[in-house]
């Protein structure tokens, strides 16, 4: 797992990074980060084949667990893929803003 932190996620989605949020549906719609698709962790497989293979995709959770597990799995489809450290909790504690509702959902 290939994992970045904070200030490289956050340039990397001021340029409109792909992000996917492998968390569950009502974590998402509490807060999450703006343009983050929805793909809860046990939808990844039915999803994959739709994840972009020549761009960065930036993948976070709530702590870093299960991104660490997703990006795991996406880098052996080919995805050049990147886990997020620290998550959404970590983009909140550093001042950063999260959307509530339900965003883009992708699964």
């Amino acid at each position: 797992m290939v994992e970045v932190d904070l200030v490289t996620f956050a340039a990397a989605h001021s340029e409109g990074a792909v992000v996917i949020d492998v968390r569950e549906p009502h974590e998402y719609m509490a807060g999450h980060v703006a343009d983050a698709r929805l793909v809860p962790l046990g939808h990844l497989p039915a999803y994959a084949a739709e994840i972009p293979r020549g761009e960065p995709v930036f993948v976070i959770c709530s702590n870093g667990n299960r991104s660490g597990i997703a990006s795991d799995y996406l880098d052996r489809l080919g995805v050049k893929v990147y886990a997020v450290a620290g998550g959404t909790t970590a983009w909140q504690q550093t001042g950063r803003l999260l959307v509530t509702g339900p965003g883009l959902r992708a699964a």
